[in-house]
């Protein structure tokens, strides 16, 4: 008997990250990815900016000092307007003449100076992250453009303001990041549930519930109807579950049938060897008649008994191995035809003709070549008898046969209605390569089984498709020992 062992399936335990959530923490990831990429040159340019306002102010404050007249202004009111810039000097340089224009106090060390003038993106990042890292405590010096057509106009300022300010942007640009980076998470973790996840889930579910049971054509997926990638997952796997639940339910019928042979085989052996030794008995007597046709019944007997001892081949677990030997082909073609009732002095009406060289020889095993022959014959003769025709048409079987390439090719034909084109896929499968009243469907498929067994095949070469008798033509290819 056929069965599935499932029984001992390890079930595989579900991971606590689900593909969903995978998901949602990789787009999570590659958002902040992406944020962090755009965060590096924005902050750069956010430094550029403070630094640019804060020179602008001292430029106005400069032409604003240049233009009054010398003690003119408070020094009060040149302390306020250092205290809204932020720094400790303005400095100016026109003519190469340098003119230090205002001071709060003078700044014991500088360390470090930033130069705005032409400044590059790769100098502009690495000085923000300078300031981000190391700065806090520094006192600096920013360089820009002077007005008036000045050469340039500096400024010292504590670098404690610009990192703080570059700090609060920073952390508005990761607030923004996690809002953008949920959002879009969330939207694409929703898409993909509805539109991946779930129905993978459905295809791993429905393989998991047909591997359980897989001869009950319920646990087959339905289609759902996609037009994608996983709408052809389902197909194939549709067409996957099916084919083989067909498989297993035939495999199933032919487990049953060599249950069954098994247990007629003995009491119709034995019927056999009864039937035999009256065969025995009609060998002896002197009528011609029987002196003709008893070593033919005798030959038959015997065959038969062989067949019951080794089983019908679908019965049984395997076939018996082929013994191959030189044999002639055209006497076991004359056993074949009369074992079919076939030619002039047959009983089916159906004519034979046999095209075999003169001299023809096939390396073969007998009993094997003899039911391939005889289930091939078979076939045609039902074939024939099923078709009607007008007009004139005999029906008839022809046999040829020749050599070449180290294979030897016997060709069975007959002028019938030839295969149905809905047959021809299952051709040599058991059950399913016959459509013919009282056919077992397992004819073809026990040749096929014995022409591999040597090593050859059995194929349909030729449908005549010109005339109404297509007819049909079997080949039998066997590979032949050299010289």
């Amino acid at each position: 008997m056929v069965e599935i062992q499932g029984n001992k399936r390890e079930k595989t335990q579900p991971s606590s990250v689900g593909v969903s959530e995978r998901l949602l923490l990789l787009t999570i990831g590659f958002v902040m990815l992406a944020e962090i990429l755009i965060y590096v040159p924005s902050i750069a340019a956010f430094r550029n900016s403070w630094l640019s306002d804060r020179l602008a102010a001292a430029r106005t404050a400069a032409l604003l000092i240049e233009a009054a007249p010398p003690d003119s202004i408070p020094d009060a009111t040149i302390q306020e307007l250092l205290r809204n810039l932020q720094a400790k000097t303005v400095t100016i340089k026109i003519n190469g003449a340098r003119r230090l224009l205002a001071v709060s106090s003078m700044p014991e060390m500088i360390d470090r100076q930033f130069d705005l003038r032409q400044p590059t993106i790769l100098m502009s990042i690495g000085e923000s992250f300078d300031t981000l890292l190391m700065g806090g405590r520094r006192t600096v010096n920013v360089v820009g453009p002077a007005p008036m057509g000045g050469d340039f106009v500096d400024i010292v300022i504590d670098e404690a303001p610009l990192r703080n300010a570059m700090l609060s942007y920073s952390v508005n640009i990761l607030i923004v990041s996690l809002i953008v980076s949920g959002i879009t998470a969330a939207l694409l973790y929703f898409t993909m549930l509805r539109m991946i996840v779930r129905p993978v889930s459905r295809l791993v579910s429905s393989i998991m519930e047909f591997a359980d049971s897989p001869e009950d054509a319920g646990r087959i997926i339905a289609l759902s109807g996609r037009r994608d990638e996983i709408g052809r997952a389902e197909e194939a796997l549709h067409g996957m579950q099916k084919a083989l639940s067909k498989q297993l339910k035939q495999k199933k019928r032919l487990a049953r049938l060599g249950l069954a042979v098994s247990k007629i085989n003995h009491d119709l052996r034995n019927m056999l060897a009864s039937v035999q030794l009256f065969s025995d008995r009609l060998a002896v007597l002197p009528d011609p008649t029987v002196q003709r046709f008893a070593p033919k019944l005798i030959s038959a007997l015997d065959r038969a008994i062989s067949f019951c001892q080794s089983t019908l081949a679908f019965g049984k677990a395997e076939e018996s191995p082929p013994s191959p030997k030189r044999l002639p082909l055209a006497p076991l073609l004359e056993e074949v035809r009369e074992m079919l009732g076939a030619g002039d002095d047959g009983l089916t009406g159906i004519g034979w003709q046999s095209a075999v060289p003169h001299g023809f020889h096939v390396h073969a095993d007998p009993d094997h070549l003899f039911r391939i022959l005889i289930n091939l014959g078979r076939n045609s003769i039902q074939a024939l008898k099923q078709h009607r025709s007008n007009g004139d048409w005999m029906p008839a079987i022809t046999i040829r046969a020749s050599n070449g390439g180290g294979f030897a090719r016997i060709d069975v034909a007959d002028n019938g209605p030839g295969v149905p084109p809905a047959l021809r896929n299952s051709l040599f499968e058991a059950f399913a390569g016959s459509s013919g009243k009282g056919s077992t469907g397992l004819g073809l498929a026990i040749a096929a089984d014995l022409a591999r067994a040597h090593g050859g095949s059995i194929e349909l070469i030729c449908e005549h498709e010109r005339h109404a008798a297509q007819g049909a033509v079997f080949r039998i290819t066997l590979p032949q020992p050299h010289g």
